[in-house]
Formats: C-alpha cells, sequence, structure tokens
C-alpha cells in the first residue's frame, strides 16, 4: 500500500491500531483479525521484541491490503532501521526535529508525539503530517480541543485513552485519526488465541465512530 493509499485508509478508518508487546509467532494473525474487523492500519512498536522482522513480515503478507508503520521511533537511527524494514510510515512519543526532517524528505508519512502548543507547531514547521497528541488519556478531550482552537490548520491524532464510548467525541472535535492499543490489541485475548475478540472490537469501534 502506498503512502497516498494509506493516507486515505487512515482518512477513512480514522483508526491506527497500535500493536505493543505481541509476540511474533501471533502477529499475522493478529493482522488478520484487524482487518476482518475493518482496521487496516496498524503500527509495530519498536519496543516490541522482534518489531523489524515483523514490520517486514507483515509488509510481505499484508501490504498490499494494510498500511504498516512502525511506532515508537525515538531517534533516527530507529527511523532509518525501521524505514530499511519496510516500514510505510512511523511514529513517534517524542519530537525529535532531525526525525521528522528526514523522514520528510523521505517521503514518508511521520506522526510525531507532542504535548504542548509550542512542541505541536514545531513539529508541523519541522514537516509532520499529523502531530500525534500524548498522552491524550491523561490530558482529555478538552485539552485537545481547546489546542484546536488557534492551531486547527494543524492535523492531530489522538493517542491514549480512546474507546467505543469516547471514539465518536474525539472525531466531533476534529481529530484527524486515533491511536488505539491495549483496548484493541488486547494480549490476554491474543496469548489465548482468542483473535476473533480482536475482529469485533475493531468492528466495534468503527461502528461506534460513525
Amino acid at each position: 500500500m502506498n503512502r497516498e493509499q494509506g493516507l486515505k485508509e487512515i482518512e477513512r478508518t480514522r483508526i491506527i491500531a497500535i500493536v505493543r508487546g505481541v509476540q511474533e509467532a501471533h502477529i499475522q494473525a493478529v493482522a488478520e483479525a484487524l482487518l476482518k474487523g475493518g482496521v487496516t492500519v496498524m503500527e509495530v512498536t519498536l519496543n516490541t521484541p522482534g518489531a523489524l522482522h515483523m514490520i517486514d513480515s507483515l509488509q510481505q503478507h499484508w501490504g498490499s491490503q494494510m498500511y504498516i508503520g512502525a511506532g515508537t521511533v525515538l531517534d533516527l537511527e530507529d527511523a532509518k532501521k525501521a524505514v530499511q524494514a519496510g516500514a510505510s510510515f512511523l511514529v513517534t512519543p517524542n519530537m525529535d526535529e532531525d526525525v521528522i526532517r528526514w523522514s520528510s524528505e523521505q517521503g514518508i508519512p511521520i506522526f510525531p508525539g507532542a504535548m504542548t502548543p509550542t512542541e505541536i507547531v514545531k513539529a508541523w514547521k519541522a514537516g509532520a503530517t499529523a502531530v500525534k497528541i500524548f498522552p491524550s488519556g491523561s490530558l482529555g478531550l478538552t485539552y485537545i480541543k481547546e489546542l484546536m482552537g488557534p492551531l486547527d490548520h494543524i492535523p492531530m491524532i489522538a493517542v491514549g485513552g480512546v474507546t467505543e464510548d469516547n471514539i465518536k467525541q474525539f472525531l466531533d472535535i476534529g481529530c484527524y485519526g486515533l491511536g488505539i492499543g491495549g483496548s484493541l490489541i488486547n494480549l490476554k485475548e491474543i496469548e489465548a488465541g482468542r483473535f476473533e475478540w480482536i475482529t469485533n472490537k475493531a468492528a466495534s469501534l468503527l461502528a461506534a465512530s460513525k
């Protein structure tokens, strides 16, 4: 899936599944479960053991149907390794202007993490595709809504605390996208082999977002 196709999928579903701590033996089944539930965009965090190999194998198996990226990209070295492994987009928890500029130069969509208005504007000026507001679970809807007053020209992705109960609220205030981790990628269910749980949760989140 190329850049334009991938960004269209984010705009269509608004959901980026954050895959953290999943065993390599389960990663293909997790991807299939997400796709069955309608979620077509996923990031594998680099602090997951075997993340680079998983990104490579996911691209081989699902690259034509899903938009596969890397998360928890902390520095330029991480970014280069992730792209070499096949990551189609990058997500960071921090605001590193070198990573943003490099990604922008390479034509790789980059969603850097930021919290304050100063960080958000710096990230955007450095070339961010959209800015990840993190941790949105702690900051809350009101904080993000207030940010969008003066910064409504900057697309924002809320990451943290998004559930079926509030997903529509996050979208209604104008979020470009939503990063959803543990409430969708439930490690306990995965370990038990209940991948249909992920399919049902993905479908439920999408239904609640309409």
